[in-house]
């Protein structure tokens, strides 16, 4: 058996498109276009082409996308004022801080501090917090709502599968082990000091691979036919001096076990910055209902 693979890259055009005609609805209803604001404070290499792409990104689909440059030395008082400033912004509806921060600036007090409501990473603990207890509202955070449109490509249904997340983190191995809990699946949270860990992994009808470590999941641990969703992105560089990235799973090893396997890269990483886009969507539209 030959894994079908689950092409991230069609699948975030796929969800650009649907955005881009959802756009042009809310325009034509509110006089307006959603906007996305991101915040860089500093210039490492991978932020500053990641908040180049959603940018880029919010503007193909027609929306407002706006990039705040900040330089390194910014103090946590000035970043948290220029936040404050696009809670208050009527014509702002998503705000991003790209991550990592500098090492002088605490995260976590700078995350709070997005209004819930605004808050298009679902990192929020008030967006969290709707998701753990299953409310409507919350807005999810990126990567695992990527994840659940990539299940859905497959025909394996949820209700009463298996799923095993290895990965405990709050931006990914928790919400998609509460998104999976949601469609009716039976989870196991599972990491890297989990007993047998290949053998609760065989376990999984879908196993999702989310703990950060290159090549950790081989294909022996995975159940014949399974979905694996991997979400690791890991740079090796081989004995020549070539580098590469590589998922948290062996996937040449694994293709040849699971029913359907989402590549590194090509798979989950497109469908982050789709889904940033959508969450942007859905936070202009709950703030258009509350205005009313």
């Amino acid at each position: 058996m030959t894994a079908r693979l689950l092409d991230g890259k069609a699948l975030a055009q796929a969800v650009r498109a649907e955005t881009k005609i959802a756009i042009e609805a809310f325009r034509a209803e509110r006089g307006r276009v959603p906007g996305l604001d991101v915040v860089l404070v500093g210039d490492d290499p991978g932020s500053v082409v990641y908040t180049r792409n959603k940018e880029a990104a919010s503007k193909e689909v027609g929306m407002r996308g706006r990039l705040h440059k900040l330089s390194a030395s910014t103090s946590e008082h000035d970043l948290k004022a220029l936040v404050r400033e696009l809670n208050a912004d009527p014509d702002v509806d998503g705000i991003l801080v790209q991550l990592p921060l500098p090492k002088h600036i605490a995260p976590v007090p700078v995350l709070d501090l997005i209004e819930a409501g605004k808050d298009v990473d679902g990192f929020h603990p008030m967006n969290a917090g709707l998701l753990a207890l299953g409310r409507e509202g919350a807005i999810v955070a990126c990567t695992p709502a990527g994840c659940m449109r990539l299940i859905a490509l497959t025909d394996v249904k949820l209700d009463g599968a298996r799923a095993v997340v290895v990965g405990r983190s709050n931006t990914v191995g928790k919400p998609v082990s509460q998104l999976l809990l949601a469609a009716n699946a039976t989870v196991t949270m599972a990491h890297s000091r989990t007993r047998d860990l290949a053998a609760v992994c065989r376990e999984a009808d879908v196993l999702v691979a989310a703990v950060g470590r290159a090549e950790m999941v081989r294909g022996e641990w995975i159940k014949p036919g399974a979905v694996v969703i991997d979400v690791g992105v890991n740079r090796i560089v081989a004995a020549d001096g070539k580098a590469r990235l590589v998922g948290d799973v062996a996937f040449e090893e694994a293709r040849e076990v699971a029913g359907f396997i989402s590549p590194v890269p090509g798979g989950v990483g497109p469908m982050t910055i789709a889904m940033l886009l959508s969450n942007t969507l859905q936070a202009a539209r709950n703030r258009a209902r509350a205005s009313k």
